[in-house]
């Protein structure tokens, strides 16, 4: 039925125009940066900088999955280009999140679930020590404050991986590309501004985009059912299951660069971001004719969501003999 739809066609007018409109955004920014001057309007251009980076992670997240060019290397070209613009490593993301869509919340074999500051599993609170202990007890009310940091953990993540011993495809690539974006985005600020302005413009551009992110990336699963390494699913039932969309229409699709249809997303990870809205009804008329539960909700919903679900396994830092197994997080 997706097929006969004709829903896994390529959109190469949306993404030419969504690359336009991101490109032009980019030149007002920094038309805006050089007619401002020594200004500390200079952090609302830092801001937008940071929102615009973050649209180009999506697409960078698109040609990823080969969703907006015909061929996959031409797609995994792009990709990498687009994620070092962005100053993220594409061989660290393209490993991380592929194992990442091969068994979404399944304990041991999703990384996204794995402890990095933030524990999201019950045993990882109950090992939390020192200063992780302490951000573990509070993390669910810490998790968007600690996203401010996102940014230069994603550049610190891809920066180890790229200097790591282990094989990189397009190591020195992919390093140099970063070099060069980094130079090319913060020579001018620290050139052309005051060193506190500097600092200041630096801190919101980063914080600005890890925020941004981690908020259009961390409603998708988290506070979903997670899978115990043994569990036997059906690829259906264990992308949807583990899945939860964001409702919105239009808007959330260009806030969330699509993460918003993310059940769609992981049913068809290839599918461009203008057929995931009409292949949103096909799935939910197949889940309820299949008693198979689609979970969709409000943004504001899902964060609160989050935030209850990371206080819950947070519980498990403040006193591992005493903690709480809440009936909706068991694993399935």
């Amino acid at each position: 039925m997706i097929r006969e739809a004709g829903l896994l066609r390529r959109s190469p007018v949306f993404y030419l125009a969504t690359g336009i409109a991101i490109a032009l955004g980019f030149g007002g920014a920094i038309t805006g940066f050089i007619l401002l001057g020594d200004s500390w309007f200079q952090l609302l251009i830092a801001a937008s900088l940071g929102l615009l980076f973050t649209q180009v992670a999506f697409l960078s997240h698109e040609a990823g999955h080969r969703q907006i060019l015909s061929t996959g290397p031409a797609n995994d070209r792009l990709a990498r280009v687009l994620a070092a613009f962005v100053g993220v490593s594409y061989s660290w993301w393209d490993s991380k999140h592929s194992r990442h869509h091969a068994n979404p919340n399944r304990v041991g074999k999703d990384p996204d679930i794995e402890v990095d500051t933030i524990s999201f599993l019950d045993e990882d609170a109950v090992q939390a020590r020192g200063l992780r202990r302490l951000i573990t007890r509070k993390q669910g009310w810490l998790f968007f404050p600690l996203l401010t940091l996102e940014g230069l953990n994603l550049h610190f993540h891809s920066l180890k991986h790229l200097l790591g011993r282990g094989p990189v495809k397009a190591r020195w690539v992919e390093l140099a590309m970063i070099a060069v974006r980094f130079a090319l985005v913060f020579t001018p600020v620290f050139l052309l501004l005051p060193l506190g302005t500097a600092f200041a413009f630096s801190g919101v551009l980063l914080a600005v985009f890890g925020v941004y992110m981690g908020a259009s990336f961390a409603p998708n699963h988290k506070g979903m059912p997670v899978i115990a390494p043994d569990a036997r699913l059906d690829f259906f039932s264990k992308q949807v299951r583990t899945s939860r969309n964001i409702r919105g229409g239009w808007w959330a699709t260009v806030l969330m660069g699509g993460l918003n249809y993310q059940i769609e997303h992981h049913l068809f990870p290839s599918m461009a971001r203008p057929q995931l809205a009409k292949t949103r009804e096909i799935v939910r008329e197949y889940c309820a004719t299949h008693d198979v539960p689609y979970t969709e909700t409000s943004l504001w919903r899902s964060y609160a969501i989050v935030i209850d679900y990371l206080n819950t396994v947070g519980l498990a830092a403040r006193d591992p003999f005493e903690c709480p197994m809440v009936a909706q997080y068991r694993r399935v």
